[in-house]
Formats: C-alpha cells, sequence, structure tokens
C-alpha cells in the first residue's frame, strides 16, 4: 500500500477534477443537473480511483482500479467535448483540458501495463516453481 498523493499521475487526475469545478461554476445554471453533474462526476473519479487503488492489497487489483479510472477519463473526454459543441465550453478551455487528460491517460496505461507485467512476471514464477515440484 503506498500513499496515493505521491503518485504522479494521482496529482494529473487531481488538478483536472480542481479545473474542472472551477469551469463549469460558470456553466448555465439548467445544466447544474445534467452535464455539470456528469462531467464532475467522471472527472473526480479519476482520482478517486487511483487513491482506492493505492488502498488495495495487490496489483491486479490496482490496475483494475486504474482501468476504472482511464474509462472515467474517456468519459470525461466525450462529456467535454459535448460541452464544446454545444458551445458552453469555449475552445482554448476545451484543448487546455483535453490535453492535460491525455497526460495523464499516458500516465495511467504506462502505470497499468507495469502493474500487469510484473503480475504476468509473478505467474511465470509461480508456474516454473509448481511445475517444478511436480
Amino acid at each position: 500500500m503506498q500513499n496515493f498523493q505521491n503518485l504522479r499521475v494521482w496529482r494529473s487526475a487531481h488538478e483536472i477534477a480542481v479545473n474542472v469545478y472551477e469551469l463549469t461554476a460558470s456553466f448555465p445554471r439548467q445544466e447544474q443537473f445534467g452535464l455539470v453533474s456528469q462531467i464532475r462526476r467522471a472527472a473526480t473519479s479519476i482520482p478517486a480511483n487511483i487513491a482506492e487503488g493505492c488502498g488495495r492489497g495487490s496489483d491486479a487489483d490496482f490496475a483494475r482500479l486504474l482501468q476504472i479510472a482511464a474509462g472515467s477519463a474517456s468519459e470525461l473526454e466525450y462529456h467535454l467535448l459535448l460541452s464544446r459543441d454545444l458551445k458552453i465550453l469555449v475552445e482554448r478551455d476545451y484543448q487546455t483540458l483535453i490535453a492535460r487528460l491525455g497526460e495523464t491517460r499516458k500516465m495511467l496505461s504506462a502505470l497499468i501495463q507495469k502493474l500487469q507485467s510484473g503480475h504476468r512476471q509473478q505467474v511465470m514464477t509461480a508456474k516454473k516453481m509448481l511445475s517444478a515440484n511436480s
């Protein structure tokens, strides 16, 4: 178990969530229970799942929660695109968030691959040990 706040990917996702809250504060009032709610939920789900994964006991559990975070990042990307196309989110803010989201998704992907390759190595070692004992 590790402190999630020490992870660069968590800090990046947290900054995105904070920026999303700031930007959506100016969205039309009629979107408060619609698009704003969906955007904020997706944005906060990313760092929340990273944090939860850090509290899990295995790399496999951590990787699964990172995959959920990556799914939330894709959902957030769509909601931001919709907001831009509806002319609620200005292009400059959209581009800034999308770029940061892309960087965060790359970090998530790299961490997932690292955890999964470590898990595969453990499985291979266990299989070798089992076959040696047979």
